[in-house]
């Protein structure tokens, strides 16, 4: 009974932490994204303008269109796919926000696999 107790408050503690949310910011602008391929690390740069975003990745541009389901929910849907892969859409979800920068987490759309990543802002 002790036990319960002391797990009581903590438990309350936890349940009223809320993680920042201020998705709107990401709406718009240059952004980063770093991720290991094979041991090595990749960047990829984007543009995001509302309904639009502008990727590089090693050189090649590509550019895929933004459907927001809600503020911190969008789906992207390439607009030049070269291949039946890239004519999948995927899901993204922002899970929480800090000044200039992003986690969230992502995957083709239908699927229950999911990835997480950060983003940060660089304009």
């Amino acid at each position: 009974m002790k036990k319960i107790v002391f797990l009581f408050p903590i438990l309350v503690l936890a349940s009223c932490y809320n993680a920042e949310h201020n998705c709107k910011d990401f709406k718009t602008g240059k952004f980063k994204f770093e991720t290991e391929v094979n041991g090595e690390k990749k960047t990829t740069y984007f543009e995001r303008k509302d309904d639009i975003e502008i990727e590089t990745y090693e050189g090649k541009t590509d550019t895929a269109t933004i459907r927001w389901v809600s503020d911190c929910e969008y789906v992207l849907q390439k607009k030049h796919p070269k291949n039946m892969a890239e004519e999948k859409a995927i899901s993204m979800k922002i899970l929480n926000t800090s000044k200039d920068s992003y986690t969230f987490e992502f995957g083709l759309v239908g699927s229950e696999e999911k990835q997480r990543g950060t983003v940060y802002k660089v304009d």
